[in-house]
């Protein structure tokens, strides 16, 4: 009885989320189409192009407008999702269900490098936080609806009902109870089936492919998968030092700065107007025509700034389908260079991009499994299996390597982090630590350490990388360890930290 009512309510739920996201969908394919027209316009003479920017500018003090009420609409929305299943964050349902709507089609459908895919998890969640207050239900019956929303959110966004229920099993609520997926799975299908009466049953990515890998070149799948981990870590450093850049831009408020988004994205909309978006119509352009490898690079070096830039700016917009379009985009550059040292026929160039999506997206999220489902789903094949796990397998053993976190839950740290420095007016004090070989703490996770009163650990530099002091990494010897006190006293911190690290 009690699982027969979860997948009810799941059902109920997906219906609701599959319109809402839908909606969201549609209208951000129509306002693209539209405002690439408007990008066009403003190409054609100096006024016509003052007359774009001030068209910008108001888009951007609208979405600043939507920011103001709800700061949690900012960015992909997953992050707020995992803290809200984990009981740290507590967030209106209803400001993030408009503000969240509005402010993203404004953001992502004026071709901002956006993914539409966190908003609708995000979405998702919302419409299900709502059912689950009118219910009055208990704390975890509340969880199952929230995390069962957003995976019908994922799943309307991608047309991928499965990897929308892994997503939210493996990287947002890392549980595998039976109500959970049962619930996630029902809403996730019933989301689905809303959006394929939209949009049909064509596949997300109409990635055609003619033949099937052959074994003599997976050598080439393991060049690949190490290429990917390392590009991957080299994401993951870059995503999360976006706030470097607009920190150094404080003159504008946190509210206005997709200002900044809007004029990146302003020549791109005019001179080239087919990298604007998320990146699923590059995707599928590359795998029809593949041009020269200086082309490919450069698209690889656009799509990678303008998506930094557009995702630090605070823009209601996620990176999961840049992400994948990256991703494709790494797959697109090895293929076609094999291609061209007479290393791989042609007919293979496909297989290396659809490969290359899933590589890309688990080691960056480090969850392989979505990954490999939701490749499959969006390209609706499953003859690739085996190698596309290969390159997923591979890439995440690097990025693990290299000590990267799944990105999601390392976007979640920092917000707890910039939570916890911005409710202390006064003046912080850093204070750096290093962890000897011999020292007591070795071995044990952050949590489990008596940490002073009036201190954060925020950061900890280790063999040139610097981790976010997230409360299950575990201590190693020579860690730095980098604290901020907002005690006055700074010294008696000094010794209480002292005490406590060596």
């Amino acid at each position: 009885m009690i699982r027969l009512q979860a997948i009810i309510r799941g059902a109920i739920v997906g219906i609701i989320v599959g319109i809402v996201v839908s909606s969201f969908r549609f209208s951000i394919e129509k306002m693209l189409f539209f405002f690439k027209k408007i990008y066009n316009f403003a190409g054609e003479g100096f006024f016509n192009f003052l007359l774009i920017t001030f068209l910008l500018v108001l888009l951007s003090v609208i979405i600043g407008f939507f920011i103001k009420k709800q700061p949690h609409i900012m960015g992909s929305g997953i992050p707020e999702v995992e803290l809200q299943l984990t009981n740290q964050l507590s967030i209106s349902p209803y400001s993030v269900l408009y503000g969240k709507f509005i402010a993203g089609i404004l953001a992502i459908g004026t071709g901002g490098f956006l993914g539409r895919e966190g908003p609708s998890v995000q979405l998702g969640a919302a419409v299900g936080q709502i059912f689950a207050e009118k219910l009055s239900l208990n704390k975890n019956d509340w969880r199952l609806l929230v995390a069962s929303g957003a995976a019908a959110g994922l799943s309307s966004a991608f047309g991928a009902p499965l990897a929308g229920t892994l997503f939210i099993l493996e990287e947002v609520s890392h549980s595998f109870s039976t109500l959970l997926w049962l619930q996630s799975l029902s809403a996730a299908l019933m989301s689905d089936l809303i959006t394929s009466y939209f949009f049909g049953l064509k596949p997300v990515l109409s990635i055609h492919y003619t033949a099937t890998f052959p074994l003599r070149y997976y050598w080439i799948l393991l060049l690949l998968g190490v290429i990917l981990g390392l590009l991957g870590r080299f994401y993951q450093v870059a995503t999360l030092k976006t706030y470097l850049l607009y920190r150094y831009l404080q003159k504008i408020p946190r509210k206005w700065q997709t200002i900044i988004m809007f004029v990146g994205i302003l020549p791109i909309g005019i001179y080239l107007p087919n990298l604007l978006g998320g990146g699923s119509i590059l995707i599928d352009s590359l795998a029809v025509h593949a041009p020269s490898l200086a082309i490919i690079f450069g698209i690889f070096v656009i799509r990678f700034g303008f998506s930094w830039l557009s995702f630090g700016s605070g823009a209601p917009g996620g990176i999961f389908l840049p992400i994948l379009t990256l991703g494709a985009i790494i797959g697109v550059f090895i293929g076609k260079l094999g291609v061209d040292l007479h290393l791989l026929p042609p007919v293979y160039l496909p297989n290396i991009i659809i490969f290359s999506l899933a590589g890309y997206f688990a080691c960056i999220s480090k969850a392989p499994f979505t990954a490999i489902i939701l490749v499959t789903e969006m390209v609706g094949s499953l003859s690739h299996l085996m190698p596309l796990a290969l390159v997923a397998l591979i890439a995440y053993i690097v990025v693990d390597f290299l000590g990267g976190e799944p990105i999601y839950e390392s976007l979640s740290s920092r917000m707890i982090t910039f939570k916890k420095l911005s409710q202390h007016p006064k003046k912080l004090t850093r204070v750096d630590f290093k962890v000897p070989v011999l020292s007591s703490i070795v071995g044990q996770e952050i949590r489990a350490i008596p940490w002073p009163k009036n201190v954060i650990l925020t950061r900890i530099q280790r063999n040139g990388d610097e981790l976010l002091g997230r409360g299950d990494l575990i201590i190693e010897s020579n860690d730095l360890l980098i604290f901020w006190t907002v005690d006055e006293n700074t010294e008696v911190i000094r010794k209480q930290l002292k005490s406590i690290v060596l």
